[in-house]
């Protein structure tokens, strides 16, 4: 699934790396806690997260995620936006559950990563 197709099915904004629209995200896992996305690993996953911080952009690094979906219309700090930039990770935003916005990139065929 690719960012723009992302951003439309959760009503998403694109606070960075909107310009890597040819992205393809394969899988998505959902979860604020970040130990548990530092024990996973898949090409391609999108991580949907409620946690607002530059911690999240960190693990995503080191978890070698390329996109970040920001949910419960958290607002995100414009620290977290910089750091999502210099790492080339896609970072969103949306109103949506992290429940209702797994539900939306699932029904569109989106797949979880387990």
């Amino acid at each position: 699934m690719k960012v723009k197709e992302i951003a439309k099915i959760l009503s998403a904004n694109i606070l960075c790396g909107e310009d890597n629209h040819n992205l393809e995200f394969e899988c998505a896992f959902a979860s604020d806690l970040m130990s548990d996305v530092l024990t996973t690993q898949a090409d391609g996953m999108l991580l949907l997260t409620g946690l607002a911080n530059v911690q999240t952009i960190r693990t995503a690094e080191m978890s070698d995620v390329q996109g970040v979906v920001i949910v419960r219309n958290k607002t995100v700090p414009q620290e977290m936006i910089d750091l999502a930039c210099e790492s080339g990770i896609v970072l969103f935003e949306c109103r949506s559950s992290m429940y209702k916005a797994s539900g939306l990139l699932y029904q569109n065929g989106l797949k979880p990563l387990f």
